[in-house]
């Protein structure tokens, strides 16, 4: 497949056209126009790699050698600049994905609560480990990381939809029902679950009306909010010599973002002092460690 590319640009006499592989006319303007709606999102064009990302693969269900010149075309950057930001995160496939994205998450506490053996037992009965798709193109089957439903666990998810409390049977029935193309409601969220392109599109910033569908936060994840209201707790108010009713110094008080500055003499240590780079500041917000490091175990195919 092929797109015109408009006037050639080595000088060619006569106005010569030239051609590349890529997405036919109608298909790239259609997704011209989307990519267009995301760039104005951001102050810098570079910025919105990551949703096109999304975008290409809501267009041809991966991240194909397509999408990767399209984004490059569009936000003037090189296609190994972009290839090596589509092989850094897990969610952006390189391969062509199955419909349904069955992620069973096996870190700690699932793990503990039965997530190993749901995902055993899935991989057993479709045939296929992980990062790998079933024959008929329904199933892509995955270990993830934490899913942030550790009250829920074991979770895993279908399309980035939580299914919560889950058993090796209660796993498979879903996946079977997903296969014979029932319509599955998941435990909190949208009212069912929808492809992993319509899921792409949602995840490039284009909604889908259905936000407010469903569950949000459940019981489990609101027991402590409930308890506070029953028994009438509150969080510590400082007073005014800067410690709360519990006695400990506000933070205000205590740290030094909150304007104190220690005596002459005295030196802070590396976790007192203020960071000063974002090389000083982890995804916590906690000063003096570095940065968290992706999944080292993910493959990196250009």
């Amino acid at each position: 497949m092929t797109i015109d590319a408009g006037p050639a640009t080595n000088g060619s006499p006569g106005g010569g056209r030239r051609s590349r592989p890529g997405y036919d006319s109608e298909t790239h303007a259609r997704l011209a126009s989307d990519a267009a709606q995301i760039v104005a999102r951001y102050p810098q064009a570079r910025s919105a790699l990551l949703p096109m990302l999304h975008l290409v693969q809501a267009e041809d269900g991966y991240v194909s050698r397509d999408g990767i010149l399209f984004c490059a075309e569009q936000l003037d950057l090189t296609a190994a600049e972009v290839s090596a930001v589509a092989t850094f995160y897990t969610q952006y496939k390189r391969h062509p994905n199955g419909t349904y994205t069955v992620g069973v998450c096996t870190n700690t506490l699932c793990a503990i609560m039965g997530g190993d053996a749901i995902f055993d037992e899935l991989s057993e009965h479709l045939g296929v480990g992980h990062d790998e798709t079933t024959d008929d193109g329904a199933i892509t089957l995955e270990r993830v990381e934490c899913n942030a439903a550790c009250d829920y666990a074991p979770v895993m998810m279908v399309n980035w939809e939580f299914f919560d409390n889950q058993t090796p049977q209660t796993a498979t029935d879903v996946v079977d029902r997903l296969r014979a193309g029932e319509q599955v409601a998941p435990t909190r969220g949208a009212a069912s679950v929808c492809s992993f392109k319509q899921m792409s599109r949602v995840l490039a910033g284009f909604s889908d009306g259905r936000a407010d569908e469903g569950v949000g936060a459940g019981g489990p994840t609101l027991v402590g909010l409930r308890l506070a209201r029953e028994n009438g707790w509150t969080a510590p108010e400082p007073d005014d010599s800067g410690t709360t009713s519990a006695g400990e110094p506000s933070p205000d008080a205590a740290s030094p973002a909150g304007g104190t500055t220690p005596e002459p003499g005295e030196e802070q240590s590396s976790a007192e002092r203020e960071p000063t780079t974002d090389a000083d500041v982890d995804p916590g917000g906690k000063p003096g460690t570095p940065e968290a490091k992706p999944d080292a175990s993910k493959g990196t195919d250009a």
